[in-house]
């Protein structure tokens, strides 16, 4: 696949849009693993002719019925989460609070319900398109447009439509990218998961050192 890149000056890093598409095994591998790999690389968003592309840079892993945390807890299986318990390699979209849209990464094999849940992107393409659909001034800096998981999808035009969507083939698609040094990410323990009890503490969110576009505190553990 070969996405032209936006023309928008002082974007925070260049992408290569042309770089391949991660292929199924890589979303077979261990949640924690999934999920420290997938800093760095590029989400990408195709929707009626238009491209909004951007570098992930934070993420939180979600390890299933085990993990009090997860929507899948105590093997909890609905509507809503179906996704979750599918192939790995989809886009598993849920909505909260009203009114945000969250996507996450499914991981392992199908009957394994974890996910990786995208909390912040570094815009590099679509720029003009993610500030229309936020409706924010011209003003705020490109890396605020996708900084948490619910301006993130409203910025990348994902909605409930994208829930199941095939990161190998779909309309959003995640293209591989150098991987990043270890020395470039920290850990701290997830956000908004207090109901958790003794694993809200797990240090599973992981972000990178130096982006401006990281949503929450950056108090750290060494990753693991």
């Amino acid at each position: 696949m070969r996405l032209r890149p936006d023309t928008t000056p002082a974007l925070p890093l260049a992408a290569d849009l042309t770089a391949p598409i991660l292929p199924g095994e890589f979303y077979l591998q261990p949640t924690l693993r999934v999920a420290r790999a997938l800093l760095g690389k590029i989400l990408v968003h195709r929707r009626r002719g238009s491209i909004t592309a951007g570098r992930i840079v934070e993420v939180e892993a979600y390890r299933g019925p085990g993990d009090r945390a997860a929507h899948t807890a105590g093997g909890r299986r609905t509507a809503r989460n179906e996704v979750m318990w599918g192939p790995a390699g989809r886009l598993y979209v849920y909505f909260t609070y009203g009114m945000h849209h969250c996507c996450n990464v499914v991981t392992r094999a199908a009957g394994v319900p974890e996910a990786v849940l995208v909390r912040a992107l570094e815009p590099v393409a679509g720029v003009p398109l993610m500030r229309r659909r936020r409706r924010v001034r011209a003003e705020l800096p490109a890396a605020a447009l996708t900084r948490g998981p619910g301006n993130l999808c409203r910025a990348m035009g994902i909605d409930r439509r994208c829930d199941g969507n095939d990161l190998r083939a779909g309309a959003v698609v995640i293209l591989d990218a150098p991987r990043m040094r270890s020395t470039a990410i920290l850990a701290s323990p997830r956000i908004g998961v207090a109901y958790a009890g003794s694993d809200a503490l797990l240090p599973w969110r992981f972000f990178l050192r130096d982006s401006l576009a990281v949503s929450g505190p950056r108090r750290v553990e060494p990753p693991r």
